[in-house]
């Protein structure tokens, strides 16, 4: 609604209904409507994730709070049949695709309204592609990550996956429309530049963990052996296992240095918006909490699974996403 009929301005909607020079149900009346069978579909399909009947009772979780199940889910991996997978489908499937059908669209608006396609278009779609190319490159790998491994399937996953993602993720795209920016050569190579570096340092950071993993350290990383911290604990069955956490390559750098290329590559995407409003720096913004919470969750699970071998972790490796800061 914002960028639709103030520009993008944050500030000016605010203003308007601050001093009664409108109302907001004038605003509203210009906004798409949601019609009744949108709103049938979107119900019964929300209404269907909260599992009223999963597919296997040894994989739910009832905590005894309607409103917390039905948002952070029951069941962990519900599926239909053998082949569907909710969590699996919902989450690199709808919206990972739906970012850069989008990215093009606004791409494709920006030419129908101007003639031509400035190079910050170019830049937003082509370094967020990269990343969504990565995702299904390397499918595999995100199986691994908090969201796959730990979190159950519910409103949180489904909605974000759907509508958070594709909806909020495009905004640098969104901007562009309304705000078509044409950077300099040199602004516009720096960007670029950030950009590849930020995907770098993630891609060859969770390569070395994998790489680690699969072979149990019989790999060289940076050249070398890797070195890594001896750890033990007891999982839910009572049984003892013994793990290694990576301390060489980008891992004894930070402890979560694969977020790092991450926020380097969020903060590229807004500055190929230039500077000249705060709407396109949402994404790094909001990027820097989400990235920064699961950091300290992952850290709060870990202390609690390896308990002392974690401190040595720490003290080999003091922080967390940049050296000498945090």
């Amino acid at each position: 609604m914002a960028c639709d009929q103030y520009s993008c301005s944050l500030t000016a909607p605010v203003l308007d209904l601050a001093t009664g020079r409108v109302h907001l149900a004038d605003i509203w009346a210009k906004t798409p409507p949601l019609t009744t069978r949108a709103a049938q579909l979107y119900a019964s399909w929300v209404t269907f994730q909260g599992y009223l009947f999963p597919t296997s009772a040894k994989d739910c979780k009832f905590t005894g709070n309607f409103f917390y199940n039905y948002m952070m889910g029951i069941e962990f991996n519900p599926r239909i049949g053998k082949w569907f997978d909710f969590k699996l489908f919902f989450n690199g499937r709808p919206g990972i695709v739906a970012w850069t059908l989008i990215n093009l669209s606004f791409a494709a608006k920006q030419r129908e309204l101007y003639g031509h396609v400035t190079n910050s278009m170019v830049l937003v779609n082509i370094l967020q592609a990269i990343y969504v190319l990565d995702f299904f490159w390397n499918e595999t790998w995100y199986l691994k990550t908090i969201d796959i491994c730990h979190d159950h399937f519910g409103w949180y996953l489904g909605w974000g996956d759907c509508v958070w993602l594709p909806y909020l993720y495009t905004l640098q795209g969104l901007y562009l429309v309304y705000h078509p920016v044409q950077l300099s050569t040199p602004h516009a190579l720096g960007v670029l530049l950030l950009g590849l570096l930020g995907y770098y340092i993630f891609r060859v950071t969770n390569h070395q963990k994998d790489l680690f993993r699969r072979t149990d350290g019989r790999c060289l990383i940076w050249g070398g052996k890797p070195r890594s911290i001896e750890c033990s604990y007891t999982s839910a069955d009572g049984q003892r296992h013994r793990s290694r956490l990576l301390v060489s390559g980008f891992w004894g750098v930070a402890r979560h240095f694969n977020y790092t290329g991450d926020l380097m590559g969020s903060l590229a995407y807004c500055l190929a918006c230039g500077g000249g409003h705060l709407l396109p720096y949402f994404y790094v913004i909001y990027m820097a909490i989400l990235l920064t919470h699961r950091c300290l969750r992952d850290e709060h699970r870990c202390a609690n699974k390896y308990g002392r071998d974690w401190e040595r972790y720490t003290a080999a490796v003091p922080y967390r996403l940049l050296p000498g800061v945090f």
